[in-house]
């Protein structure tokens, strides 16, 4: 069922409408190099594979050359390119697809560059990992990166009303007998599968075939009798919604960075629902917790320090319990947090702290003498811990005596109470007041 042509694809229209990139470069015959980014099951190989059969001509088409970086190496690149640059010297252009493109090594990658720049490939890679981390600089400069969307349930929909309705490719022809789908099945398939074609269209067949089974269980004998798939096939075909998640990969990061500004806005309701899509989709609950434990310091700090402690305790209960168990744990300390008053004050003194330290080697001098400890007679007679008071015999020294080395005296940190400014401008800490 994948499309012989560019106007076979569904979905992408962002790419694929007559203005854009890919049409007007195929009609004018110059094809950029291309990344092909998106998640599984949404077109990046069936794109290729049009673009090699999207011209006028079969004499004009471009001779289409797969790899997969699962399996090929460096000498396997090196002999698709000398076949292709002795095809470009009889004016046939190659194509030399990379699918998984982000599983070589940067050694490996370099190897591009030189035929790309000189034109004997028309390289096309895809990835499903953001290519910004995965792909070496030089080879990005030398391709356009095409950002491919999960499909919207509609585009899955017209795929799988293909499929049912393709005597020579699609179900009748898997199946052995004619093949009737109810509304309701795709309806199911298509809203559960996280966008992902490929996901749906094996879940359909699967479905398909057990209809099919039970005709031939039923000894009916009639080839002409349809198998009819039913919501129930659909369901048992799929067994769960599938959700797109990488433990490893962006959108783990793109999840827990959602988690994470929910929380921040107050928002339960969002969080837990960001935390269910992680935990559903396979993450380690003890990741999250431990992110939570950044949270309740970074984003709660001193207006709740409890909620320090109620991190810390989740992470112990998930430790304790594990999945599935521990949902409730997490559930209830996102909440809680998600609902705690906010405060940023800690964070940003310890940045400002640490910016102070870094750029201002002149003012890291050593610690002042009355700070010092003084455990041998060497180091008394030497001055350490001279004219230190100690505060719990006289409470007024803490605003007589000076804690900070001489050159960062009268610098803030710590904005704690809270500065109230009556003219609204913000106050800059990490400098001296």
């Amino acid at each position: 069922m994948r499309p012989r042509t560019i106007d076979d694809i569904v979905g992408q229209d962002h790419l694929l409408s007559p203005t854009s990139l890919l049409p007007s470069a195929l009609r004018c015959r110059r094809l950029p190099s291309i990344i092909l980014w998106g998640p599984p099951g949404t077109g990046k190989t069936s794109i290729a594979r049009a673009i090699s059969n999207s011209n006028s001509s079969p004499d004009s088409s471009y001779r289409f050359v797969p790899l997969s970086a699962v399996t090929a190496g460096v000498k396997d690149v090196r002999d698709a390119v000398e076949e292709a640059r002795r095809w470009k010297r009889s004016g046939k252009r190659t194509l030399l697809f990379l699918d998984e493109v982000h599983r070589f090594n940067k050694s490996q990658q370099d190897s591009f560059l030189p035929v790309i720049e000189d034109g004997s490939i028309i390289f096309i890679g895809a990835t499903t990992e953001n290519p910004s981390f995965h792909l070496v600089t030089p080879l990005l400069s030398r391709c356009q990166v095409l950002r491919l969307n999960p499909l919207q349930p509609r585009h899955v929909a017209a795929l799988l009303h293909r499929a049912a309705g393709d005597h020579e490719n699609g179900l009748p022809c898997s199946a052995g007998l004619p093949v009737q789908v109810e509304e309701e099945a795709i309806d199911f398939l298509s809203h559960h599968c996280d966008g992902d074609a490929r996901v749906a269209l094996n879940a359909l067949e699967v479905a398909a075939t057990s209809a099919a089974a039970r005709i031939a269980g039923g000894n009916s004998g009639d080839k002409e009798i349809a198998a009819s798939v039913t919501l129930d096939d659909a369901k048992e075909a799929l067994q769960c919604k599938h959700l797109a998640y990488d433990r490893a990969g962006e959108e783990h990061y793109n999840l827990i960075s959602a988690l994470h500004k929910s929380m921040r806005g107050s928002d339960a309701d969002a969080a837990i629902y960001w935390l269910a899509r992680m935990l559903e989709g396979g993450e380690e609950p003890l990741y999250i917790a431990r992110r939570l434990i950044r949270f309740a310091s970074e984003d709660v700090g001193l207006a709740d320090p409890s909620a320090l402690g109620q991190a810390v305790a989740c992470y112990q209960a998930c430790h304790f319990l594990g999945m599935p168990e521990c949902n409730v744990n997490l559930a209830q300390c996102v909440a809680y947090l998600a609902l705690a008053p906010k405060s940023v004050a800690v964070y940003r003194a310890m940045g400002a702290a640490q910016k102070v330290v870094r750029e201002s080697g002149g003012q890291n001098e050593g610690v002042p003498l009355h700070l010092r400890n003084a455990p041998t007679k060497l180091m008394k007679e030497m001055g350490y811990s001279k004219g230190y008071i100690y505060p719990p015999d006289d409470p007024s020294s803490s605003a007589s005596q000076k804690y900070l080395p001489p050159s960062l005296q009268g610098y803030k940190f710590l904005d704690w109470p809270p500065t109230i400014v009556p003219d609204g401008n913000p106050v800059h800490f990490g400098q001296k007041g």
